[in-house]
C-alpha cells in the first residue's frame, strides 16, 4: 500500500418486513418493521464497511461476509466492523473520518444520531466527532418514500497509521 490517503464510498439498502425494530448504527430503534436481511440488516455499518473496503480496493462485505456463509447468519454488524477496522489496520491504515446519511421515511432517526455516532466511533476507536451521521426523506418518493425499506451512503477517508519515527518528530 501507498502511504496516500484513500477514499472509499458504501450504499447499502434493505427492504422491511413485519416486526418491532429495526438497527443502525448498532441501536435498536422501535418500529414496527424489522429488516429483511442475513445479518441484522444494520445498512449504516454495512454502508460504512464497504466504503473502508473499497478505499483500499479489498472488495465488498459480500465477499468478506458472505450471506450464502451461514456463520454470518443474524451476525452483529458492529462485531463485522470492527473486524473490518482491524482489517484495515493490518495494512496500515486507520480512519480519518466518516460523513453517512440515512434515506428514510421512518421511523424518525434524529433520537438517536447521537448513540449511532458513539457507537460507530467506539467500534473503531476513533472519536466521535470524526463520525458524522445525517438522515433524510424522500418526499415520500421512490421505496424509501413510500417505507418499504431504508438505505444509507457512506464516504470513508482513510490515512496511513502514523510510524513511530514520525510520531517522534511531531512532538
Amino acid at each position: 500500500m501507498n502511504s496516500f490517503p484513500r477514499i472509499g464510498n458504501g450504499y447499502d439498502v434493505h427492504a422491511f418486513c413485519e416486526g418491532e425494530e429495526i438497527i443502525l448504527g448498532g441501536v435498536k430503534i422501535p418500529h414496527h418493521k424489522s429488516f429483511i436481511a442475513h445479518s441484522d440488516g444494520d445498512v449504516l455499518i454495512h454502508a460504512i464497511m464497504d466504503a473502508m473496503l473499497g478505499a483500499l480496493a479489498l472488495g465488498d462485505i459480500g465477499k468478506h461476509f458472505p450471506d450464502t456463509d451461514e456463520k454470518w447468519k443474524g451476525a452483529n454488524s458492529r462485531e463485522l466492523l470492527s473486524a473490518v477496522n482491524h482489517l484495515i489496520s493490518e495494512k496500515g491504515f486507520v480512519v480519518s473520518n466518516i460523513d453517512s446519511v440515512i434515506i428514510a421515511q421512518a421511523p424518525k432517526m434524529a433520537p438517536h444520531i447521537g448513540k449511532m455516532q458513539e457507537n460507530i466511533a467506539q467500534d473503531l476507536q476513533v472519536s466521535p466527532e470524526l463520525v458524522s451521521v445525517k438522515a433524510t426523506t424522500t418526499e415520500r418518493l421512490g421505496f424509501a418514500g413510500r417505507e418499504e425499506g431504508v438505505a444509507c451512503q457512506a464516504s470513508v477517508l482513510l490515512v496511513p497509521k502514523p510510524s513511530c519515527e514520525s510520531e517522534r518528530r511531531s512532538v
